[in-house]
């Protein structure tokens, strides 16, 4: 993983005119996991206990200049803890984050607070303890309930460790809970896929979000298939197997409300990410971590020694930033939009584009009458090219 380039980011982070007014999340990155996946490309590392109590410290001196920066505003409602797997570090540490956000930027009544989690990394006692922290969502990593594929994604856990974790967190009081899947790993066939989403649906999560693999440059994985030594991805299947997940998801209830995510109903839906899509603002905390405030997007530094040491010098730990101009802002909404169920409202410039994807099955005709542009079924299935025949 690398960086953007752009221009450099001010020592004491401040903005060119503060918060839009927009609703404002806060998504915290936790870089650390027991292993690394080899299909992984985010920025993780494994490290030892020292290391990842440090980032305690550091994540809640990035809170306070976020509090700092951000002045006085409507408070957070939403907040989302990824990596990584967060659930690596004790509760105690994401709630102190957490604590931190609501004591100096505030959460809003009802506010989402979303942990990611792997299956093997939680039990009982910790989910018990972020639910009474104030944590309302846990997503599950389910990935496969196929030992073989699992074991092709290095994946730690075993088959039914995710259905038995989305128990426990409903035991545990989470009123939402969402599993994630994976499709299309090398060697995995049409019966795996199937026993996955048996088992995932089993689990009675109210969302689900799906995955195709994607073979990442510079990862074990990518390395392993052009070597010979796995098969290379095959198109056709994971088109089927997409069609098949939301056929079944369908049956079962849930609606698709993005390209990869289904929820039983609205409430389920994960808002922190609808934010994004909406073009919200939004702070990232934590190494490599990417924010949005007010047109102006910034990126953490990448290695957290070297994010740490910004924050303990008093110092933004940003590494670079780009102000977006109207046309970068336009390119943004579509790309977003577009890959939402609600679909995006077209300008009269991109009408003729449209009516033409329309003529191809790919946009829906009934929303394009009204001015929007809204994916097909089998529009979702090539969403970047519709995306690029617009813009």
């Amino acid at each position: 993983m690398r960086l953007p380039d752009g221009e450099p980011a001010p020592p004491d982070g401040r903005l060119p005119a503060g918060r839009s007014g927009r609703p404002l999340g806060i998504y915290v990155h936790v870089p650390y996991c027991a292993a690394r996946c080899g299909y992984c490309d985010f920025n993780t590392y494994v490290a030892g206990a020292g290391e990842r109590a440090a980032w305690r410290a550091a994540a809640v001196a990035e809170v306070e200049l976020a509090a700092r920066v951000l002045g006085d505003g409507p408070p957070v409602r939403t907040v989302f803890f990824g990596g990584g797997t967060p659930t690596l570090l004790p509760p105690a540490d994401l709630l102190a984050v957490l604590d931190a956000v609501r004591g100096r930027l505030g959460l809003a009544p009802g506010a989402e607070v979303t942990v990611e989690a792997n299956p093997e990394s939680v039990s009982p006692t910790s989910l018990a303890a972020l639910r009474a922290g104030g944590v309302t969502r846990i997503s599950l990593g389910m990935q496969s309930a196929s030992a073989r594929v699992l074991a092709t994604l290095d994946r730690r856990h075993t088959p039914g460790r995710a259905v038995a974790a989305a128990r426990e967190a409903r035991a545990a009081g989470f009123e939402h809970v969402s599993l994630d899947l994976m499709f299309g790993a090398p060697g995995e066939d049409d019966a795996d896929w199937d026993a996955s989403l048996d088992a995932a649906l089993s689990a009675e999560p109210d969302h689900v979000s799906l995955y195709g693999l994607i073979l990442e440059p510079g990862t074990r994985l990518t390395a392993r298939v052009r070597r010979g030594e796995l098969a290379a991805l095959d198109e056709e299947a994971m088109e089927r197997r997409y069609l098949h997940a939301d056929a079944r998801l369908r049956a079962a209830g849930f609606d698709w409300y993005e390209l990869a995510n289904w929820a039983r109903d609205a409430s389920a839906r994960c808002r922190h990410n609808q934010g994004y899509w909406r073009g919200d603002d939004w702070w990232g905390i934590g190494p490599g971590a990417h924010s949005h405030v007010g047109g102006v997007r910034w990126w953490n530094q990448l290695r957290p020694r070297a994010w740490r040491a910004a924050l303990d010098e008093g110092r933004s730990p940003a590494a670079g930033r780009e102000r977006l101009d109207s046309a970068a802002r336009r390119l943004e909404a579509l790309m977003l939009g577009l890959r939402t169920a609600g679909g995006v409202a077209l300008r009269d410039g991109e009408l003729a584009s449209a009516g033409e994807l329309a003529g191809r099955g790919l946009l829906d005709p009934r929303a394009l009458a009204g001015g929007r542009a809204r994916l097909t079924l089998r529009g979702r299935l090539m969403a970047d090219a519709v995306t690029r025949a617009l813009v």
